[in-house]
């Protein structure tokens, strides 16, 4: 029968040295470990390539402020304006994808390539889309005082008489072409720089109506001097129970949601983006925020940023085909 070798016990002392010699290589191995990059390293800038005082301003300001105590690192709010968001969207765009720049951003982001010839950036490979933040129904407003008390007196003049509504980017001038198409209303666009100055004219009785986002009107509607009409959405509004959606004054197809999202540079690493996320949603869903947002008309809505990217693509084919049946050209 053929003996198997036995290999004798490690002597107590020669185990002792093979161990303090294999402890430095393992302490080297684990160091060489690449560490998580602590994330922000410095302040962050929030571009909100609008104007200040409009609704993506009140947003990017809301979430700013507790991302900054989230972070232990200040997130200022840039209003870089122009070019219906493209020139703060193109500063993004050229950024480093290191997080420290970002951007929020509505949904004429998605519209701009349906409006403009040329673009300095790709829409959505040119940005890392991060996730939505918020949504709100787009509205209708006309004087507190005026002679539009309901939706269905809109429609009834605007079917027999051209009736102008103020819009100020991309989004709300497609969702006047939209209103016109779905209802073949005598409707005229008339552009604006902001939200704000199309508040001031309806106020003022310059213009008979404005197509805006909630945030937008709801301090002027508290007040009294401006009255939502309609809303672009399929149910009511809990903060405007008069207000009729487009379906019951009898215009069908009517969708038009003011979405909030946050974007970085292309390129930014995916670890560093599924912890935006994290924190966003975070301080989005904090009591005070969230009630401060439902108070405001709009919704949280935070996506991952797959889901984002798919809805960001979806919206800008949809916004594509208004305009081309509108007979908007590209400038």
């Amino acid at each position: 029968m053929t003996q198997h070798a036995h290999r004798a016990p490690l002597h107590p002392t020669r185990r002792t040295v093979l161990a303090a010699l294999a402890a430095p290589l393992a302490t080297s191995a684990w160091a060489q470990q690449p560490a998580a990059p602590r994330y922000p390293t410095k302040p962050v800038t929030l571009v909100v390539p609008y104007s200040a005082g409009g609704g993506t301003d009140i947003v990017g300001r809301l979430v700013a402020q507790r991302l900054s105590e989230l972070w232990g690192q200040s997130v200022v709010v840039d209003n870089r304006t122009g070019a219906n968001g493209i020139i703060g969207s193109a500063h993004v765009a050229k950024s480093a994808p290191d997080g420290h720049t970002l951007l929020l951003v509505v949904g004429s982001h998605a519209i701009n390539p349906a409006l403009m010839k040329s673009m300095p950036y790709d829409t959505v490979n040119g940005f890392t889309p991060i996730t939505n933040i918020a949504s709100s129904p787009m509205v209708i407003v006309a004087a507190g005082n005026g002679p539009y008390k309901t939706l269905a007196d809109v429609v009834k003049t605007a079917r027999d008489t051209e009736l102008a509504a103020g819009y100020s980017e991309g989004q709300t001038r497609l969702t006047v072409e939209m209103i016109k198409q779905a209802g073949k209303l005598k409707m005229i666009g008339v552009p604006y720089k902001g939200g704000a100055p199309i508040m001031v004219d309806v106020i003022g009785g310059h213009l008979p109506l404005g197509v805006t986002s909630v945030l937008t009107a709801l301090p002027h509607v508290h007040s009294g001097a401006l009255r939502v009409v309609g809303v672009a959405a399929e149910k009511r509004m809990s903060i405007f129970p008069d207000a009729m959606t487009f379906d019951e004054a009898g215009v069908k197809g009517v969708d038009s949601s003011n979405w909030y999202g946050m974007f970085g540079p292309a390129g930014m690493p995916a670890a560093l983006v599924a912890q935006i996320v994290r924190d966003v949603r975070k301080v989005t869903a904090e009591p005070a925020v969230a009630e401060q947002m439902r108070t405001q008309g709009a919704q949280v809505v935070v996506s991952q940023p797959e889901d984002f990217r798919k809805f960001v693509t979806s919206e800008a084919g949809k916004w594509a085909q208004v305009a081309q049946r509108s007979g908007i050209q590209p400038e």
